[in-house]
Parts: structure tokens; sequence; C-alpha cells
């Protein structure tokens, strides 16, 4: 594993999940003072500078992080500062930490009245006109039975507005196997859902009161590697993934637990 790649997780495991026991407090938006996320054990061995957090924070394909000047200790905002203590760093999204969606992200609405609970988007709403969940075979058992995708240990499910072949980064994992396209403007007119954008132009909600994205919600589901057809569409089911499928569990993942999105426990290696 290369040490940018290990700078990354280590952020991001901080960032979106541990700070808290770090005795990391996030302000209303997220961010943390990098003068104390940079003390923090496992970036403190890497001896982690300042010039690698910028490194992080521009060259990161999915732009998973944001630095800002900290008003406190430098008031003129000045971005010529090489002085930690003088920044603040926070993940645009994947949080299982309590963040205020309302602080970090970019309400999603169907125009006019901010129905997200934000202050509204621009006249005529702002809602994309595709959004996509990427999954993969083994857990699309789990999803159905669970009657949706589930954020499961994070705050959010994540979406993303498009797939990888559109050139699409944020959101979605390049081996995702099934396309879950969800009807979001009916989500919001009949379920009551709340839609959001973070920073870097991942889709997310936190589901309903059970933190669930119901199936029939979901517009339709095919997949991008395999010929399955179509298993879901405006709202029912269609057909079963087909007998004999191979499937795996993707490096990373594990039934039943993870990245937001997937059903409840289960997932089988055969279908």
């Amino acid at each position: 594993m290369s040490r940018e790649v290990q700078i990354s997780k280590a952020l991001s495991r901080l960032l979106r999940h541990q700070a808290e026991n770090a005795g990391i407090t996030l302000d209303g938006e997220g961010y943390a003072p990098l003068d104390r996320v940079l003390a923090w054990g496992p970036l403190r061995s890497l001896q982690v500078s300042f010039e690698d957090i910028q490194s992080a924070v521009s060259n990161n394909e999915k732009q998973r992080f944001a630095l800002k000047p900290n008003p406190a200790t430098n008031p003129e905002l000045s971005a010529d500062s090489k002085t930690p203590s003088d920044y603040l760093i926070r993940a645009n999204q994947g949080h299982s930490i309590k963040v205020e969606s309302s602080g970090l992200l970019v309400p999603i609405t169907a125009g006019g009245a901010a129905e997200a609970g934000g202050d509204g988007g621009a006249e005529g709403g702002n809602i994309p006109p595709k959004v996509v969940h990427g999954t993969y075979f083994a857990f699309w058992p789990a999803i159905v039975e669970a009657g949706g995708l589930k954020v499961m240990g994070r705050n959010h499910v994540h979406c993303s507005e498009g797939t990888p072949e559109d050139g699409v980064v944020s959101g979605m994992r390049r081996d995702a196997e099934l396309m879950v396209e969800i009807d979001l403007e009916r989500s919001m007119r009949e379920g009551g859902l709340r839609w959001w954008r973070s920073e870097n132009g991942v889709i997310l909600t936190e589901g309903d009161e059970s933190g669930l994205v119901s199936s029939r919600f979901f517009k339709r589901v095919t997949s991008r590697t395999e010929d399955v057809g179509v298993l879901w569409e405006d709202g029912e089911w269609v057909a079963d993934l087909p007998a004999g499928l191979k499937v795996r569990v993707p490096h990373g993942k594990r039934p039943g637990g993870g990245r937001g999105g997937r059903g409840g426990r289960g997932g089988s290696r055969n279908v």
C-alpha cells in the first residue's frame, strides 16, 4: 500500500468514524482543526506533513476531503500559510459519527421551497436527472429481503449521478456489478425522503425513519457486468438473479456491514 493511500485511509477513518473517540470535535460543517488531526496517533506515526495533506485533498480522485483556513487562528483566511493550526479539514461524506447533514451537504429540492429542510435550490429545483446506487450480486438477495437499501453503519445511503462509464468517480466503486437507479423525485414526494449532494458530488439520503430507501422507489435495476436482464422496474420485482451466477464478496466489503446501501444481513456467494 502506497504512503498516499495510507494517509487517505487514516484521514477517512478519523474524520468519518473515530473523531469522537480521538477527542476531536467536529464543527457544524464537519470540520476539525488540522493540527489536532495531524497529532492523532496513526497520522503522527506516518509523519504526515502539511504538504502531504494538501496532496491528499487536491489529488484524491474522489475528492474525499476539503481544506479551508481556520478563522480562529487565520483571521485573514490566507491560503499561503503552511502552519497546520491555520486550517480546518473534513471528510466530504461517508460519516458514521453524527454530523448534521444541513451543515455538511447541499439539500436537493424539487424547486422553490426547501422540501429537504435547507434553504432551497435554484428555481425549478436541483434534482439530478439520474441517481444510481452501485452494489454487487452478493448483496442483492439481502437488499430484496430488507425491502430496499439501508444506511447500515453510516449516516447515509450513497449514490452517484451516473456510472463509471459516464466518467463518474464519486459515489460508486468502479467494480460495482448492479446498478440500482432510484426515482429520487418520487421518493421525496411519496416517501418524504431527504436528499443531499456532497461537495465532491455524491448523492446521499438518510432514508426513511428506519434508514431505508424502499425498493418501491427503484426505477430500474440492471447489471453493468453480466447479462442478467432487468431485475426491478418502476418499483416492482421483475426477475431474480439467474441461477448458478458466480458472485463474489468484493475486497473490503462483507455482507451485513460497511458502506451505506446494503440490505440486511446476508449476501450469498452463490445465487
